[in-house]
C-alpha cells in the first residue's frame, strides 16, 4: 500500500522544509508545498500519519504508540515529527470551556514545560443557522510569521476543505487524491502559512470529527 501512495516511501530524505516553526521567515515568492496525505503509520502498531512531499520523500509523520489509541479513540495529544523523529508541534486538546466546543492547541516543538502556544482551533458549533465553517483557527503567540485568523470550510469528510484568510485566499487545501480512498489525500500549503501549520491543522480537524459525524462523512484506517 505505501508504494501506492507514493513509490518512494523505501528511501526517504530529509524534507526541504524549514523545522524552525516561529522563527522560519516565509519568502512569499515560493510555490505552494504539495504534500500526499496518508491515513497510518509506517510502525507496526501504531496509529498516526505519513506525509510525503511532492517528490515522494517522507517529509512528516505522527506515530501514536499508546496501545489504548486506536481510530476512532479521542487522543489527548499528537505530536508531528521530522524524518528523524524531531517534535516540530505538538497538537494538543483542550479541557472543555465554557465555549463547550471541541478546542486543540498547537504548540512549538514538544509542548513541554515553556512551549510556545501558536494556534488555537475550535470547532464550529452547529446551531440552527447554516455555516460552511467548521473551524476557526486563532493565533496565540506575536512570534508566528504572520499571526492572522483563520475560518476552515468546507467538508473534510469529502477531502475537500480550505483554510481561508479574513479576506477569504485559501492558505491551505485539502484535496482528494484519485484512486486511492478516504485515507490518503492531498494538502496544498501557501508559504505564508507553511507546511508544519498547515499539517497541525490538519491533524487537529481529523481528530474533531474522528469517528464520524452527522455532518461528515468519516472513514477510518485498517
Amino acid at each position: 500500500m505505501a508504494a501506492k501512495v507514493h513509490p518512494n516511501v523505501a528511501v526517504p530524505e530529509p524534507p526541504c522544509i524549514s523545522a524552525g516553526i516561529v522563527s522560519q521567515q516565509q519568502d512569499q515568492d515560493q510555490p505552494p508545498v504539495v504534500l500526499t496525505v496518508w491515513r497510518k503509520s509506517l510502525l507496526f502498531n501504531c496509529h498516526g500519519f505519513t506525509v510525503f512531499d511532492a517528490k515522494g520523500n517522507l517529509a512528516f509523520r505522527v506515530d501514536c504508540y499508546d496501545a489504548s489509541s486506536s481510530t476512532t479513540s479521542r487522543r489527548p495529544k499528537l505530536v508531528l515529527m521530522d524524518v528523524a523523529g524531531n517534535p516540530l508541534l505538538t497538537i494538543r486538546r483542550k479541557r472543555l470551556s465554557l465555549s463547550l466546543s471541541d478546542t486543540w492547541v498547537i504548540y512549538d516543538g514538544d509542548g513541554k514545560g515553556a512551549s510556545t502556544p501558536l494556534l488555537s482551533v475550535r470547532r464550529q458549533l452547529r446551531g440552527l443557522r447554516a455555516s460552511k465553517a467548521l473551524a476557526h483557527v486563532t493565533p496565540l503567540s506575536s512570534s508566528l510569521p504572520r499571526p492572522e485568523a483563520y475560518v476552515v470550510e468546507g467538508s473534510y469528510g469529502r477531502r475537500a476543505c480550505a483554510v481561508r484568510d479574513a479576506r477569504g485566499d485559501a492558505v491551505a487545501e485539502v484535496r482528494r487524491k484519485e484512486s486511492v480512498g478516504d485515507d490518503v489525500f492531498r494538502l496544498v500549503a501557501e508559504p505564508r502559512l507553511g507546511a508544519p501549520l498547515a499539517m497541525a491543522i490538519v491533524i487537529a480537524i481529523d481528530e474533531m470529527f474522528r469517528g464520524g459525524s452527522s455532518i461528515l462523512r468519516r472513514t477510518c484506517s485498517a
